[in-house]
């Protein structure tokens, strides 16, 4: 009772403080359903902050910084909160940024293919928008993220294959370091060489060396026609094989997604679908009217010719969305079955032609150690995930996920992969971090250092931070990480 009485005490008194130091407009907030919204977010982990600030404009975020460094109080950038890695979820306290309401599209620019927005402006509403100039913006994380946060992870999802991740559809920013100041990297044009590439530095970095306020983007154009195709094999190995052999054709894929067998059997639970329960592809080709034909026909090609069983083309758009809604949705058909368990997952990713292996080593391990997984991977890029159901109850459980997920982060690796290939580092992967790139830890403490002197901007994530407040493990919960 008494330490609930200090922290509150403590919440109040930051908050009191953050109230004189900000506009009237802008909301501070300790209530209790405030704080438990921006304790978590999709994954397993839960950690109040100690006030919530509700930012409006770039110079809400800069006042809150330079608050926060002159009292030495961690600062969390918050968004949609569909991360699964506790990326958000301040575990040290402090101040949860809420940026949702920095929610302008400032700028459609269609003959520089461009959209500069603020962060908490979310995918779906920029797209809707984007659709009346002919144009999207392709990245696909599955959820309907804000922009602010993509960026922050450098999300990617299921359109990676044609289009890439964030990383590479970043103009340029406007960021709020550690200090309090308000910095711009990147330009609108298309390329530029001077200096060293800022914007690819802050893009991915979580929050943990500045605030993101402003972003320009690359756009495409809306493709004249797109396709769905479903592609049934034996076995994953096959599967896995066709998609190299899509892409090494230079087949105009814009989606290669694998699910495996008891994936889809949850999928049909779930759902209602009846969708064969074997390894499957879900294939999407767009471009031109005239070239989609061909597309389709050498995609055909390349999956029997690796023994697919069944090849089934979706041109109606209700069909096709009903395809990618079941992809998009296989976590949540989890949670039904197993309501007291945590689902927690993998984000591995290796090159494409290790897929096969990577995806039957995983299958095995999983086995041996008697965990109840099952698996979807972005075939086109080498990524995929476990989804395991564990038992938080039960030391054994969460001793047998951590063992696998090691032995699956060495295999990848040593084939030239990466612990984390689209969802960050967050809390978990700090220790693969280091496994994967010891060499250049002090290289990013440094650069941390540079950006965030204070060490307050979302401390505990990507690398070890000890406490600028006491030191406290977030509670786990079950919760889903797809």
């Amino acid at each position: 009772m008494a330490l609930m009485s200090r922290r509150s005490s403590r919440c109040l008194s930051v908050a009191d403080k953050l109230r004189k130091v900000l506009p009237e407009a802008v909301t501070v907030s300790v209530g209790d359903s405030i704080l438990d919204l921006h304790s978590r977010d999709l994954g397993p982990y839960r950690h109040r902050p100690d006030v919530v600030v509700f930012a409006r404009r770039p110079e809400d975020v800069a006042a809150t910084v330079n608050f926060a460094a002159a009292e030495v109080v961690p600062v969390v950038p918050y968004g949609a909160g569909t991360s699964n890695g506790g990326l958000a979820i301040p575990i040290k306290g402090g101040i949860s940024l809420d940026l949702n309401g920095m929610d302008d599209i400032l700028d459609i620019s269609p003959r520089d293919f461009t959209a500069t927005v603020r962060p908490g402006v979310t995918r779906k509403r920029l797209n809707r928008a984007l659709a009346e100039f002919g144009l999207f913006f392709p990245v696909d994380p599955g959820a309907n993220a804000s922009i602010g946060g993509m960026c922050a992870t450098n999300a990617s999802g299921t359109t990676t294959i044609r289009y890439g991740s964030v990383r590479g559809n970043v103009r340029s920013l406007e960021v709020v370091v550690g200090d309090g100041s308000l910095i711009r990297a990147g330009v609108k044009a298309r390329k530029s060489s001077a200096g060293y590439d800022l914007v690819n530095l802050f893009v991915g970095s979580e929050g943990t060396l500045g605030v993101i306020t402003e972003i320009t983007l690359r756009l495409y154009p809306i493709p004249e026609q797109t396709v769905s195709a479903r592609a049934v094999f034996r076995d994953v190995s096959s599967a896995c094989r066709a998609v190299v052999g899509l892409v090494g054709a230079g087949v105009a894929v814009s989606r290669a997604e694998l699910l495996d067998g008891p994936t889809l059997a949850l999928i049909n639970e779930y759902q209602g679908t009846r969708y064969s329960e074997r390894p499957t592809l879900f294939i999407e080709i767009a471009g031109a009217s005239s070239a989609v034909p061909k597309e389709l026909d050498e995609c055909r090609a390349a999956c029997t010719g690796e023994g697919a069983i069944e090849f089934e083309v979706e041109i109606d758009p209700t069909a096709q969305a009903r395809l990618w809604k079941a992809r998009h949705e296989f976590a949540h058909a989890l949670i039904p079955r197993h309501r007291r368990k945590a689902i927690v997952g993998t984000d591995i990713c290796v090159p494409i032609s290790e897929l096969p292996g990577a995806v039957a080593h995983a299958r095995e391990e999983v086995e041996k150690r008697g965990i109840d997984a099952v698996l979807v991977a972005h075939a086109g890029d080498g990524n995929y995930h476990l989804a395991c159901m564990i038992d938080r109850e039960d030391p054994k459980d969460s001793e047998e996920f951590n063992a696998l997920y090691e032995t699956l982060v060495d295999y990848a690796i040593v084939r030239g992969g990466t612990c984390s290939g689209e969802h960050g580092i967050g809390i978990r992967k700090i220790p693969f971090l280091e496994r994967q790139h010891p060499d250049l830890i002090p290289w990013m403490r440094a650069i941390k250092a540079l950006f965030d002197p204070q060490g307050i901007m979302n401390p505990g994530k990507v690398l070890a931070q000890p406490g600028l407040c006491p030191d406290q493990l977030p509670s786990a919960e079950p919760g889903v990480e797809p």
